[in-house]
């Protein structure tokens, strides 16, 4: 075969796959567009069944939606609330808290787990202790952390900690050891110490697990927030959804958890896209 009949092959074969991928955007489109539409509808059906239970006082054997208070009623709480100038202090005191507990878990859980699954006496003396801790949930933690810390700041940082720590150092556990061993052999065979060892066939084998946990752990970092400002706290969305109830302004509790859902949801996201652009070799669906 001649070399102008091997590049006129060539130059077929790269246009055929611009066409295919050409082919395929168009495709892909039209996917993206269909779940979106399918979603739109499923939260739009979901309000629409709300305000009918609401609106006709719904009865379903031990639930009532008597004193459930419409969407339209929590619409306008919100928008209340926005104007108020209100929303915004309660916002800032649990994003803050939210993210100090996490960074603190993240860096602690990454370092704990990479420690357990590659030291087999570090899994003997810290494995253990941990795992008693691991199943105390969030509130059994109040009464010791109000102990242990002279400010209800610190208490509810600590609280947020113990509920992310967790999940990241489980993942981070589980990362470490589903990496294959005979890429660690084959480093180890080509010279290289326990440093490059770690740092560029541990860690990047075990990222897309770890990134799972974090995303895990910002969720569950959330939860135990709320439940810490509806005990301790003077500001925040937990504090302002409790407060709520306690004042019987209904339409403001569920906007409290409305608010909640969407900044705990908001902060997996931003983990998972942060963790995406750090592991482009991970496999995405």
């Amino acid at each position: 075969m001649s070399l102008s009949r091997a590049k006129s092959d060539a130059f077929d074969a790269d246009a055929t796959a611009a066409g295919s991928g050409a082919a395929a955007t168009p495709g892909l489109v039209a996917t993206t567009v269909r779940h979106a539409c399918v979603r739109i509808v499923s939260v739009t059906l979901f309000i629409g069944l709300w305000q009918l239970a609401s609106a006709s006082h719904l009865r379903l054997g031990f639930v009532t939606f008597v004193n459930v208070p419409a969407p339209t009623e929590v619409f306008e709480s919100f928008i209340a609330l926005v104007r108020s100038g209100k929303l915004a202090p309660h916002l800032a005191a649990s994003i803050v808290r939210v993210f100090a507990g996490f960074g603190v878990a993240a860096v602690t859980g990454i370092l704990l787990g990479l420690a357990i699954a590659r030291s087999k006496l570090a899994e003997d003396v810290l494995w253990p202790p941990l795992e008693i801790l691991r199943p105390i949930p969030a509130v059994a933690w109040i009464p010791l952390a109000i102990l242990m810390f002279p400010s209800a700041e610190g208490s509810m940082v600590f609280i947020t900690y113990t509920g992310a720590l967790f999940p990241i150092l489980l993942n981070t556990i589980h990362g470490v050891a589903e990496v294959d061993h005979r890429l660690i052999s084959s480093a180890r065979s080509l010279g290289a110490g326990w440093r490059a060892i770690l740092f560029e066939v541990i860690i990047p084998g075990a990222a897309p697990s770890i990134v799972t946990g974090l995303a895990i752990g910002m969720g569950t970092a959330w939860f135990c927030l709320v439940t810490a400002e509806m005990i301790a706290g003077q500001f925040g969305v937990g504090y302002y959804t409790w407060e709520s109830y306690t004042l019987q302004n209904y339409p403001d509790i569920i906007v409290g958890m409305l608010v909640i859902g969407a900044l705990g949801m908001a902060s997996s996201v931003l983990v998972r896209w942060a963790g995406g652009r750090l592991t482009p070799w991970r496999e995405t669906k």
